[in-house]
């Protein structure tokens, strides 16, 4: 009888806590508690280099997360790629109905130490701003009994993208530790070569799709709005990428004996990039922009982002902006036409009195749902050949050369889609309904963000919409150096995750 009782007992107090949704002064006093452990868990997985050019070092950030998952319950599996491997990790729930998998990434970009104004990236320190806006190393030991929401910690990673992995492994520590527990099942898939593009995720989707299955995905990655407000992302934009290489003489030549007889390959190049664009940054590109169109509906959601346009001009230092949209939210509706690097010659002291042999522009055009990639590279080529350019995937040989008076060379890749789920959707509800509780507004949401994420193969294969939970501060640096987390993000992104994680879904 006794044990009877003590069996009904524990399903009686298994039952309570399942089902606790902690009010916003709960997650906060949890938030709180739990504070001390959250620093710890930052500073430790911070603490380990990521670059993923290294395999070595992404060993060890494998061996970690495997080990801090395992002291918690969870199963582990490493997925295997034809590069790094993807590791699963997933926790059940009884009776849970529904699956949420979670998505983030342990790498990190490459650090040149001569510009971290730190000893190392890879030892996170901490900051505060003094009066003349520099940021000064302070002792950690100031935060076993002080505080300050714009201290900050940098480290290479601290924001992008292990900052969100120990906010939460923070929010589910608190959240064991008081006997609550969430209502659905959660999967998390860790990537460890989001910085080198995932170039083997779509396969590995594919190849373990069943592994994956699940009702959501949740990406916990990328900065809140500029305004450091609770932010949603309901998309990102994918990423392709074109390189375009023009041909002047087989060598480099004299410029006093060649000038004015041999082409010069910049002049061509950059003859044929300003004919893909206006004065105003418009791609003239026939049917570029074709199938995008917002309604009214549509732009009232984008005015409603409290963006500065003043602001951001002045961040960027610009006195106008292209046209392709009547504001920033608008203007990443659509696909961009982006060079991010040119090459001719030599410059600066190592400059020569020389024709070219070549010139060489990077490009990436970000993509929205509605630019078939592939339909956007045939118009791009289309264009070219109608400058009177001969197009190849090689270098000319020299029967080419003499064949062709004005020779391409046009080499492209398509790294990964874009994604949007609709703002009304289930999940949309779902987690503004977890934001309100912890914060008591509605968070800021942004329709598609500019950045882009390899979120696409999942949304694709398993046919699950996808909505991006970003907590750092825009300010991060991410990708640069002296990049750090602000310490109320990161305090906030605890409560974030827990008010996710109470949420009954």
């Amino acid at each position: 009888m006794r044990q009877t009782l003590l069996i009904l007992s524990a399903i009686f107090l298994s039952f309570s806590t399942f089902s606790q949704t902690p009010n916003q002064e709960a997650l906060e006093s949890l938030t709180e508690k739990s504070w001390q452990h959250g620093l710890d868990l930052l500073q430790s997985i911070v603490g380990m280099p990521n670059d993923a050019a290294y395999p070595e070092q992404i060993a060890v950030n494998i061996e970690w997360c495997v080990e801090e998952f395992a002291k918690r319950g969870w199963q582990s599996e490493i997925l295997e790629t034809n590069g790094i491997p993807l590791l699963l990790v997933s926790k059940s729930q009884p009776k849970a109905q529904k699956t949420a998998l979670f998505y983030f990434h342990t790498d990190g970009q490459a650090v040149d130490r001569s510009k971290w104004n730190q000893p190392d990236p890879y030892i996170p320190v901490l900051k505060s701003q003094n009066a003349s806006g520099e940021w000064e190393i302070i002792p950690s030991e100031k935060l076993i009994s002080e505080y300050d929401a714009d201290w900050r910690f940098f480290g290479r990673s601290t924001s992008d993208d292990k900052g969100p992995i120990a906010m939460f492994l923070t929010g589910w520590d608190a959240l064991e530790e008081a006997g609550i527990s969430p209502n659905y099942n959660i999967k998390i898939i860790l990537d460890f070569e989001e910085e080198q593009g995932s170039p083997n995720l779509p396969s590995a989707v594919l190849k373990y799709k069943e592994k994956l299955t699940a009702d959501m995905m949740l990406i916990m990655d990328g900065p809140r709005h500029t305004s450091n407000e609770p932010t949603l992302s309901y998309g990102a934009r994918g990423i392709s990428e074109m390189t375009l290489t023009t041909y002047g003489p087989k060598l480099p030549q004299h410029s006093g004996h060649y000038g004015n007889y041999a082409p010069n390959p910049a002049f061509l190049l950059a003859q044929l990039l300003a004919s893909m664009k206006d004065e105003n940054g418009v791609v003239t590109i026939p049917g570029y922009y074709d199938g995008i169109t917002l309604t009214d509906s549509e732009k009232k959601i984008l005015t409603q982002v409290p963006d500065d346009e003043n602001a951001i001009r002045t961040k960027l230092g610009i006195g106008r902006t292209d046209q392709v949209g009547q504001s920033y939210q608008e203007s990443i509706q659509y696909p961009s036409l982006n060079i991010r690097g040119m090459e001719s010659a030599w410059v600066g002291k190592e400059a020569r009195t020389i024709v070219p042999a070549t010139a060489m522009a990077e490009i990436d055009v970000r993509l929205v749902p509605e630019s078939d990639p592939e339909r956007l590279f045939s118009l791009i080529k289309k264009h070219i050949e109608g400058q009177g350019f001969h197009i190849l995937d090689h270098d000319p040989t020299d029967e080419e050369r003499m064949k062709y008076p004005k020779i391409v060379r046009m080499n492209y890749s398509i790294s990964y889609q874009a994604f949007r789920t609709p703002m009304d959707s289930e999940v949309g509800s779902w987690l503004r309904a977890a934001m309100n509780r912890a914060f008591g507004k509605d968070p800021v949401q942004i329709r598609i963000s500019g950045g882009s994420i390899p979120i696409s193969p999942f949304v694709d294969a398993l046919g699950i919409p996808a909505v991006t939970i970003p907590t750092v501060n825009a300010d991060n640096n991410q990708h640069s150096p002296n990049e750090n987390i602000r310490l109320g993000n990161y305090k906030e992104g605890i409560t974030t995750v827990m008010a996710i994680l109470t949420q009954k879904l």
